[in-house]
């Protein structure tokens, strides 16, 4: 009991340092011009356990720990973002868009996965190596690149929708690859059957479907019920029940939690009460959202880099960028009536990699498929690309004079969403 009790204090105190730190470098680089995201970042590598937070301060422990529990707090408040997200577009913005974040989030999947994989087995890896090094390429951490455009005011614009929308197909799809690929890391195949892949894809692409159909049809029957919800506070507790149910639902079925929140996000941006709820969320942004960079700062682990490792990253970080520019950028052009420098900007967008990239770490270092090398590498790529977004996205947008936005989701005009 008195361990348990010992755990749960260091998790608290865990909690408010990396917050702490959050908010005081967030002041800093907004003092300096910086995008705020970025200095929540950094403080989590500062404070982390790999740094200043492993000092013994605490009965002998580090003073910031990351255990399960701190992460699973990360995971909760990458899912309040993504329900924020998920407010800014209405269901028939994202239909109406959807050829275009299918084709942009299906090629910001294949292509860099295929190019990681050949690049990275002509360097001499193991063919399962380089699929592992090519699966944590393909997923985007849309999370950062939501916080930067909403702190620019850019989340109403076009190339904001479309990267919305090909993020969470992004998210499906590298869903799917991770599975495929750690089912052949446990299994040691390396010839996987390609209609057992595209069925898998099929089937996760259905349950998205189902789940998206499903909270579109529940959600505003549910909030709309005024006889029912008179007390204060009724509809956001009730709201957020159920971007929590869907995210719990989501990953049930197998799909990603954040889609699942994204998913009851959208249906709420439809219905009348969007207006109090954007209220609410503000108040949910100004803890979540820098908890969430400061613990995946925290994660961020250099102590094992050496030259090999800092080339190996090099090669690594620059084929991250350029698959990404290349796979989302330039099928963008083709939907943004052909601006390349919004194209460009959903390219930058789409770079960020995070989560799906370190579970790729740790599933092929855990099971020896990866050496210690390349799994240093891989999360040098993520802290790097996850570095690099925040500062290039606001750089692309300092000459861009602002866009006049509709005042809510329920306003918005065709000229919003991308042409499909």
């Amino acid at each position: 009991m008195v361990a348990e009790g010992s755990a749960f204090i260091h998790v608290i105190i865990t909690i408010g340092v990396l917050l702490f730190a959050a908010k005081i470098f967030a002041e800093l680089f907004a003092r300096f011009k910086l995008p705020i995201v970025l200095g929540e970042l950094t403080a989590g590598i500062i404070v982390g356990p790999f740094a200043l937070g492993a000092i013994p301060v605490f009965n002998g422990e580090p003073l910031v720990v990351l255990d399960e529990t701190v992460k699973h707090i990360g995971e909760i408040s990458a899912i309040v973002i993504l329900f924020i997200a998920g407010l800014e577009i209405t269901p028939r913005e994202f239909l109406r868009g959807g050829a275009a974040a299918f084709t942009v989030g299906s090629l910001g999947v294949i292509v860099p996965f295929f190019v990681g994989f050949y690049v990275f087995e002509a360097y001499g890896l193991s063919a399962l190596e380089s699929m592992l090094i090519a699966t944590a390429l393909t997923a985007t951490s849309i999370a950062i690149t939501i916080q930067v455009l909403t702190e620019l005011g850019r989340m109403r614009s076009k190339e904001a929708r479309l990267i919305l929308g090909a993020a969470i197909v992004d998210d499906i799809l590298a869903i799917a690859t991770l599975s495929v690929v750690t089912t052949m890391v446990q299994t040691g195949n390396t010839t996987p059957d390609i209609v057992e892949i595209a069925l898998l894809i099929m089937k996760i692409l259905g349950l998205f479907a189902a789940l998206l159909i499903g909270a579109i049809f529940l959600i505003p029957k549910l909030l709309h019920t005024e006889r029912l919800w008179k007390s204060k506070g009724s509809i956001e507790g009730v709201t957020t029940a159920a971007f929590f149910g869907a995210a719990g639902l989501a990953a049930f079925v197998g799909l990603s939690p954040i889609v699942g929140a994204f998913a009851v996000g959208m249906a709420v941006a439809s219905t009348r009460v969007i207006h109090r709820m954007e209220e609410y969320v503000d108040k949910l942004q100004i803890i979540f959202a820098p908890l969430f960079f400061a613990i995946i700062g925290a994660q961020v682990d250099l102590r094992g880099a050496n030259v090999n490792v800092l080339y190996l990253s090099a090669i690594l970080v620059a084929v991250a960028i350029i698959t990404k520019l290349v796979g989302t950028g330039l099928p963008s052009i083709l939907f943004l009536k052909k601006d390349r420098s919004k194209a460009m900007r959903v390219g930058i967008g789409m770079i960020s990699r995070g989560e799906v990239g370190l579970i790729v770490a740790g599933v092929g270092v855990s099971a020896g498929a990866i050496t210690g090398d390349v799994y240093t590498s891989v999360i040098i790529m993520v802290a790097a690309t996850t570095i690099i977004t925040p500062l290039w996205l606001k750089a692309a947008y300092k000459k861009v004079p602002p866009e006049k936005a509709p005042s809510s989701a329920k306003t918005a005009t065709k000229d919003d969403a991308p042409s499909p």
